[in-house]
Order: structure tokens, then C-alpha cells, then sequence
């Protein structure tokens, strides 16, 4: 039985309602609530990707992603939806409220969290929803997830998104990207049909993928919508051809090339029947669900999205930071010094293993989400777990591609046991901003993962200049050396030091660490002279573990005489200095 409570009871959201897009405001009526356009309102009737209907939002990616959920769920029965919507009884199923009040569970910057909404829906002059919506007119489970999401990224006037973003929202799942095409070399039609195949039967993923831009004509000519997310509901291998089951969120508007419902020549009655599709019964309407062979969304279609089942991992763990747009250069091509970097010990078995991390930039206002002119990428080295300076030395183990996508994953394979140990770098392209995000490394092996600490916890810096007589160049010129600038610097007992200079981009720049005096012994830590090796693009760096206590001289240089301009002398130590500046 229902009961209706006043409307005296009925819940309003604080926050106001939601934005609506230009397309909602042409048709815009009224808010409503649901037993105002239903007798008999339910949160979920059946949980079916086919009920699922997009109208005038701009939130393709969205609905593609809802689809997959509900198709998954219904096929393997585990509630990976319908779980995120409250109140619930106690089966854990979401249950219609009479007041109005919801909380949906969305996984957003790096951790869950709960929004509230109410059930108040925007409706057109007939009364029809300007919104997500069930076929079923009862079901609420759709608008409510949908306005829930709108609500974060700031309302109906949503600037677009693609499936990883949006599916890690709903679910938490780990968001891949696969570009098709786009110089990309590592992608390999057959390889990559019988990983798609195999992990979506196992249940082990979920897929939609992606048409890039194409002209008004190519579009009309094979139904397709330009820049626009199809669900992939279903992969099927029928005597050497490979099919995929797509739906289109608008659920209407289906692919016109081969083995479309009007190809008659193409489908046999065996192909039919193993498919369950009847092309004349397809014909009379039109749902936005069709088939297309592997090569023809190869051909048609830009990107795959991914987004993997956490479960297959035992391990996990996350740090969320804070990347200071004051740190470093705009740029990290010659120097990582400035770059968080983390440092990942893996405990590998017999038999191989593979670690996955994700990188999440946090989205905070809606601006940066319609535009995301943030590319970020993460760059693995197999090292000892020490800091990276050089982004070429040593070369990378794993080199990122910077996208201006919030979630970059990358995956390590391991495949000889025992322990490894990387250093993972976060970068940026042209960094701006101040950015949070969120690493999280999943296994099913045992690891250890942590920022790299400093044993630094002085720095001082040094203003100085290559000018006229002081721009002596590199011991190659003997004459003019002795003229570059010469900083002096007292250590009163062991430890750690380490330098970095960083001077005009189009200079190469060294610089030499030469004893004067020592205090005591030095024994086998003592040195004459030490450098930071060749000679470097714009910054290079010397790192001395423990340096003995004496008084030491430090010589900044270009490559070549003459070579004028600024430059940062750096000295980083546990202890504080006493340094001046000799010539």
C-alpha cells in the first residue's frame, strides 16, 4: 500500500534547483514531482538498458554508461546501480519515497560521496520529462541517478563528458582509454577483439565506445552521430565474424552500413537466430540497438573506453595530494626536480603479476570540466625508488602520453618474481594551475607505495648571472673558466647535499664542487672535485649522500664563453649553511 504524505512533508533541496540547459529552458514548464505525472511511482521495476531513454541533455557518455550498468547487472544479477540510490530496505534495494529525498552514492574526486536530491523533474508544456527517463513512466531509478550526477557537475546544462569519467562516477570501476586510431601504434585489431571478448563474457569489464568527428553527410549516410557514446551491450564470434551489440542513447537513430536491420543480403537465417535478431521485426521500429563487425567500428569509431572490475584486484591502496603551481617550470622537459614523485616496491610471485595505477585529477568547478586544459600524464622508472631529476636519464620504463583527461591509467606487467621497485612521476603539459588528484595502485600482489621523502629540510637559493668577463664557459676554455662566478659554502658536520642550478632553456649548464679545506679526516668520503656530469638543457643537478665537513667551492657554468643571462643556484641540506659568494 502507498501511503502520500502532505506536501507540507515534501523535501526541497537546499541548493535550489538544478540549471537547466538552453534546449531544457525552450520547453520548460514546471518542476514536478513523480506522483504528479504517475499513479504509481517506483524506484525500479526491472533493471533493463533497453528502458533506458536520453532526451535533451547533453550527457550521451552518461546514459551510454547507465546502460552498460543496468545491462551488466541484469546479466550477472550483482547490483552495481541500483546499489548506489537511497533509502533502501533491507535487501538492499532502493525504495520510492513519498517525502522526496534521495541520496545518491557517486564516486567523485578520489573517494564516494553522498548527494542529496530531491524528486522535483523538469517537464515540457504536455508534461513530458526533459530529462533521462524509463520507458516504464513508473521508474524513477534513471532521472534520479541522472539529476544526481547533473547536480555535481553543476546542473542539466552539462558540458559533455566521455564513459570513463562518468562510469568510475557511478561505479568506482577503473577507467581505460584505448585510442584507435591517432598515430596509435600499440593498438592491435585482432589482440584487442580477443581481450574485449574474453574479459566482457568473463564479466570482468564494461565497455562503450566513441564516434570521432565526422561531417553531416558521413553521419546521415551511415546513422551515426559525430563525437557521440554508444554502449556496447554485447559481443558475439559467429563463424569468423566478430560482432558488437551497441545501443544508442537517444534510442533511436541506428547504424546504416552492413548487417544494419535494412541489409537484407548480408544476415542468414543462422546468423539470426544466433544473434536473436530479425531484421524485418527491426524494421518496423526503431530503438537505437543494432549490430556492427569488429572492422566497421574499427573503421566508423575513434575510442573504446574501459572500465575494469576493482574486484579483480586483492590490493589496493590511494594518496591524495596536491601539486602547487608555484612548484617548478611551466614546462618539465629538462627537469622533473619539481614533479611528485612516489615510490612503488612490488613483491612479485611466480607466475608474473600486474599492477595498475590511476591517476585522478580532481575536477573542482564547472569551467575546468567543460574545458580540461589540464593534460596530466604519469611516467613509471625502474629505479631503486629513488628521486628522478632528468626526464631521459635514465630513460622511462613506462612514458606517458599527456591527455586532457581527468583519469590516466597505467598498467605495469611484471613477469619475473622478486621484488621491483619503481619511481612513478606525475606530469603535466604547460602546467597553469594548482592541481589535486588522487593516485591509486591496484594488485593482487603485496606492495609498498609512498611519496618519496626528502632528507632535505633546508634549501637556499642563490641569484647570480653569466655576464660579459664572468660567462668563462666550460674547463674546455682555460683561459676564460676561471672567470665564471664562484660561490663558497662552509659544512660543519656530515651529511647530505644537493645542488641544482637552472639557467636559460637554450644554455648548457654544469656545474663543479671543489674541495678547499676539510675539518678532520674525511676518509673515504673525502673528494677533490665532483660535477654534475654533462652538461644539461637549462637545469642539471649534483647529489652528494654525505658530504664531509670542510669548505667547498661551487662554480656554475654554460657550455660555451660568452653565453650571458640569470640563473638559480639551489643548495638543498639537513643542516643550515653558511654560504657567500666569492666572485
Amino acid at each position: 500500500m502507498m501511503i502520500y504524505l502532505p506536501s507540507s512533508f515534501d523535501f526541497r533541496d537546499k541548493c535550489g534547483p538544478l540549471p537547466l540547459s538552453p534546449k531544457q529552458k525552450a520547453m520548460f514548464s514546471r518542476w514536478v514531482r513523480p506522483n504528479d505525472i504517475t499513479n504509481n511511482p517506483t524506484m525500479i521495476y526491472t533493471v533493463s538498458s533497453f528502458s533506458i531513454k536520453q532526451t535533451v541533455v547533453s550527457d550521451c557518455s552518461f546514459v551510454a554508461s547507465l546502460a552498460i550498468s543496468a545491462a551488466y547487472e541484469r546479466r550477472y544479477n550483482k547490483k552495481l546501480i541500483t546499489s548506489i540510490i537511497y533509502p533502501q530496505n533491507k535487501k538492499g534495494e532502493p525504495e520510492y519515497n513519498p517525502c522526496g529525498k534521495y541520496m545518491v552514492k557517486l564516486h567523485i574526486n578520489g573517494v564516494p560521496r553522498k548527494v542529496v536530491i530531491d524528486d522535483l523533474l523538469p517537464v515540457d508544456h504536455n508534461g513530458e520529462l526533459l530529462c533521462s527517463y524509463s520507458n516504464n513512466k513508473n521508474e524513477l531509478w534513471i532521472s534520479l541517478i541522472e539529476k544526481a550526477y547533473m547536480k555535481v557537475m553543476g546542473g542539466y546544462d552539462f558540458p559533455g563528458s566521455n564513459s570513463n569519467i562518468d562510469l568510475h562516477a557511478l561505479t568506482g570501476w577503473i577507467p581505460e582509454r584505448i585510442a584507435m586510431h591517432s598515430d596509435n601504434q600499440t593498438f592491435n585489431k585482432d589482440s584487442s577483439f580477443r581481450m574485449l571478448y574474453q574479459r566482457f563474457h568473463k564479466g570482468d569489464v564494461l565497455i562503450t565506445t566513441a564516434t570521432g568527428v565526422m561531417t553531416d553527410e558521413e553521419g546521415e549516410r551511415w546513422g551515426l552521430v559525430p563525437t557521440h557514446a554508444y554502449a556496447v551491450l554485447d559481443i558475439r564470434e559467429y563463424k569468423g565474424l566478430r560482432f558488437l551489440q551497441l545501443k544508442n542513447p537517444w534510442s533511436h537513430l541506428r547504424w546504416k552500413g552492413r548487417y544494419s536491420e535494412n541489409d537484407i543480403k548480408s544476415w542468414t537465417p543462422e546468423l539470426q537466430k544466433y544473434l536473436n535478431f530479425d531484421p524485418r521485426t527491426a524494421q518496423k521500429i526503431d530503438n537505437g540497438i543494432f549490430w556492427i563487425t569488429w572492422e566497421d567500428l574499427y573503421k566508423y569509431y575513434d575510442v573504446i573506453y574501459l572500465s575494469w572490475n576493482p574486484g579483480l584486484f586483492k590490493e589496493s591502496t590511494c594518496i591524495h595530494s596536491t601539486w602547487d603551481a608555484k612548484q617548478g617550470p611551466v614546462k618539465d622537459a629538462y627537469s622533473l626536480a619539481n614533479n611528485p614523485q612516489y615510490r612503488l616496491e612490488v613483491q612479485c610471485p611466480q607466475g608474473g603479476a600486474a599492477v595498475w595505477i590511476l591517476l585522478s585529477r580532481h575536477i573542482t568547478d564547472k569551467d575546468d570540466f567543460a574545458h580540461n586544459r589540464e593534460f596530466i600524464t604519469m611516467v613509471v622508472y625502474k629505479t631503486d625508488g629513488k628521486k628522478i631529476y632528468y626526464p631521459a636519464d635514465p630513460p622511462p620504463y613506462i612514458d606517458g602520453i599527456r591527455i586532457n583527461s581527468p583519469h590516466y591509467l597505467t598498467k605495469i606487467t611484471l613477469t619475473s618474481p622478486g621484488t621491483h621497485t619503481f619511481t612513478l612521476v606525475v606530469s603535466q603539459y604547460e602546467k597553469q594551475n594548482t592541481i589535486h588528484y588522487t593516485l591509486r595502485v591496484y594488485s593482487a600482489c603485496k606492495f609498498t607505495f609512498s611519496k618519496i621523502p626528502t632528507p632535505y629540510a633546508v634549501s637556499r637559493r642563490m641569484n647570480g648571472q653569466w655576464k660579459g668577463h664572468s660567462a668563462g664557459g666550460c674547463g674546455n676554455f682555460r683561459d676564460t673558466c676561471k672567470n665564471n662566478p664562484i660561490y663558497q659554502f662552509q659544512m660543519d658536520k656530515t651529511g647530505p647535499l644537493l645542488l641544482e642550478l637552472r639557467g636559460p632553456r637554450q644554455y648548457s649548464v654544469g656545474l663543479e664542487v671543489v674541495t678547499v679545506s676539510s675539518i678532520g679526516d674525511p676518509g673515504s668520503l673525502g673528494f677533490q672535485k665532483k660535477n654534475s656530469g654533462d652538461y644539461r638543457c637549462g637545469f642539471c643537478y649534483l647529489e652528494i649522500e654525505n658530504i664531509p665537513p670542510g669548505t667547498y667551492n661551487i662554480i656554475p657554468s654554460t657550455f660555451l664563453p660568452q653565453q650571458e643571462g640569470p640563473f638559480f643556484l639551489d643548495f638543498n641540506t639537513a643542516i643550515p649553511l653558511k654560504i657567500s659568494q666569492l666572485q
